[in-house]
């Protein structure tokens, strides 16, 4: 488990080719970044973290078994979902390639709002795991069917009134405070206050799955 103060940056660079493995990289122009994302393989969906990403391609520690040649899809935002493959792995990270090179100057860019008027989310990933939530002197039972850094969705029977101030606590994990942001066909979304330590989060996501 990478311990969070060793989480220093993403690698972004101009460059058409896939990051080389850690001790052959090479000398380019850089901007740095912290970014997250998520890795579709054979349709499951995971947090990686990001260490190093060209137009070609990026190189990320990913947190479970993948192999060279798997067809994968990285996702940044809602709105950012790039195809490619595996081309190498090392331990516990992986070149990825692009199938097609993206523009790194509109990866950065990172609008608050899509061009259909919807805010991009944080990387999630699907779960069903159980946690209570806490509505002012009400304890409710309910299901998480999706969790980010930022927020989660869940299946909720009772009726919570938007932008009400909650306390999630998932099962095996400590309380996160947040506010209901939507609610719809018995679910709602929930921002959370403060984002969830990224090693915190895919520690319980083992544990989880």
């Amino acid at each position: 488990m990478l311990a969070e103060k060793r989480i220093v940056e993403t690698r972004f660079s101009t460059s058409d080719q896939a990051p080389e493995p850690p001790e052959r990289r090479q000398g380019e122009r850089i901007v740095t970044i912290l970014r997250v994302g998520a890795l579709i393989v054979d349709g499951q969906r995971e947090l990686c973290l990001i260490r190093n990403m060209s137009a070609g391609g990026l190189h990320a520690h990913v947190y479970s078994a993948v192999e060279p040649g798997q067809r994968v899809t990285v996702e940044f935002k809602t709105n950012q979902q790039i195809e490619g493959r595996i081309i190498w792995v090392r331990e516990a990270c992986a070149g990825i390639e692009f199938d097609t090179p993206v523009d790194i100057t509109a990866m950065l860019a990172n609008p608050s709002v899509l061009d259909n008027g919807w805010r991009p989310r944080m990387p999630r990933v699907e779960v069903d795991r159980l946690a209570t939530l806490r509505v002012g002197a009400v304890t409710h039972w309910v299901h998480i069917r999706d969790i980010s850094q930022g927020g989660v969705k869940i299946d909720c029977d009772q009726p919570i009134e938007t932008g009400s101030p909650v306390v999630l606590t998932p099962e095996y994990f400590s309380p996160v405070a947040g506010s209901v942001r939507w609610q719809r066909d018995g679910q709602c979304g929930i921002a959370f206050n403060q984002l969830i330590p990224f090693d915190q989060l895919i520690k319980w996501l083992k544990r989880a799955s």
